[in-house]
C-alpha cells in the first residue's frame, strides 16, 4: 500500500548506518515497512513540529544502486521531494570538518570519451530544486553554529582518500567548482529528476578526501558530520512547503520552534562545531 496522497511525504535517503541514525532521531511514531517488490525497508513517521510525513531508508553505497532503489521507492511512496543526507569529503581548503554543503548541483564525474588525445569529458549535472534550495537558504539563517556552503558536489563510485590521485586531479581540473566529493548523490538526483520530484543533496564534511581520511573517521568526524547534515535537512523541511499547505511547520506535536524570534530548537538532535557563521559567500 502506498502512502495516501493527502499525507505530505518526503523521502529521506542515506547510504551508511551512522547517517541513518542521525536522521532517524528526528522521526516520531516510526513504522517499519518493506517494499512489496524488492524488500527495501523504510521507516515512516512524523517529522517533529511539522506536517511532514518522512519515509527514511538506508540504501548502501554507490550511485547506480542508489538510482535504482530511489526510483523504486518514489514509485511506491509517491513523495513530494527526495533528500539525500550524509557525509562527504571536502575538496577545498576553506571547507572545514563539520561544515555542511548543500548541493546547488551534483556532478556525475565518470562520463567521457577516451581518445588518442586523452579523456574528453561528457559530464552530467543535476541541479538542486529551487524550492528546496530557497528553503535551505532561509533555514540556515537561524542556525549560527552550522557553517553552510551552497556549492556543487561531485559524485563518483570511488572512495577518495588520496588528494594526489588521478581521480582527485581529474575532479580539481574538470569540476573545479565542486567543493565536496561523495558516492550517491548523482544517483538519487537522477532518479528524482526522471520521476519529476524536487530533490536536494545535503552533505556534512567528515574528511578532506586525502590520506588523513582514516584518522579523521577514527576520531568521530563522520558521526559529527552526519549529525550536522541531518540537522540542516530537518531545518529545510521546517521551511519547505507541502503542496496545498502554508509551510512545513505545524502547531501540533513537540515544539520545534521558539515563537519568540522564530528560532528552531532541534532538541531531538545534537549540533556539533563551534564556528559561528551562516551562509558562506561565493568563492
Amino acid at each position: 500500500m502506498s502512502v495516501p496522497e493527502t499525507r505530505p511525504t518526503v523521502l529521506v535517503l542515506t547510504a551508511l548506518p551512522l547517517e541513518y541514525a542521525a536522521v532517524r532521531t528526528y522521526i516520531e511514531d516510526r513504522e517499519e515497512r518493506p517494499h512489496p517488490d524488492n524488500g527495501t525497508y523504510v521507516e515512516e513517521g512524523r517529522l517533529r513540529g511539522t506536517s511532514w510525513w518522512v519515509a527514511a531508508a538506508e540504501l548502501g553505497e554507490g550511485s547506480r544502486n542508489t538510482a535504482a532503489l530511489t526510483a523504486s521507492l518514489i514509485g511506491w511512496l509517491r513523495p513530494q521531494a527526495v533528500l539525500f543526507v550524509g557525509v562527504a569529503g571536502g575538496l577545498k581548503e576553506d571547507i572545514a570538518l563539520g561544515d555542511v554543503v548543500v548541493g546547488t548541483k551534483v556532478y556525475g564525474i565518470h562520463g567521457g570519451k577516451v581518445t588518442p588525445e586523452g579523456l574528453l569529458d561528457r559530464p552530467e549535472a543535476w541541479y538542486g530544486s529551487h524550492a528546496l534550495l530557497s528553503a535551505a537558504r532561509a533555514a540556515v539563517r537561524d542556525m549560527p553554529d552550522v557553517r553552510t556552503h551552497f556549492k556543487p558536489i561531485a559524485t563518483g563510485d570511488v572512495v577518495l582518500a588520496d588528494a594526489e590521485s588521478e581521480v582527485a586531479r581529474h575532479v580539481r581540473e574538470r569540476y573545479n567548482d565542486a567543493v565536496a566529493f561523495e558516492m550517491e548523490g548523482s544517483g538519487a538526483a537522477h532518479a528524482a529528476h526522471l520521476e519529476g520530484r524536487d530533490a536536494l543533496v545535503i552533505r556534512g564534511i567528515s574528511d578532506h578526501a586525502d590520506a588523513g581520511k582514516a584518522a579523521a573517521d577514527k576520531g568521530g568526524s563522520q558521526e559529527r558530520a552526519a549529525a550536522q547534515a541531518a540537522a540542516v535537512a530537518v531545518a529545510v523541511l521546517h521551511k519547505y512547503r507541502p503542496r496545498g499547505g502554508v509551510s512545513g511547520d505545524s502547531e501540533e506535536g513537540p515544539q520545534a520552534r521558539h515563537r519568540d524570534g522564530d528560532h528552531i530548537d532541534f532538541s531531538g538532535g545534537t549540533f556539533y562545531g563551534t564556528v559561528i557563521g551562516k551562509q558562506v559567500g561565493d568563492r
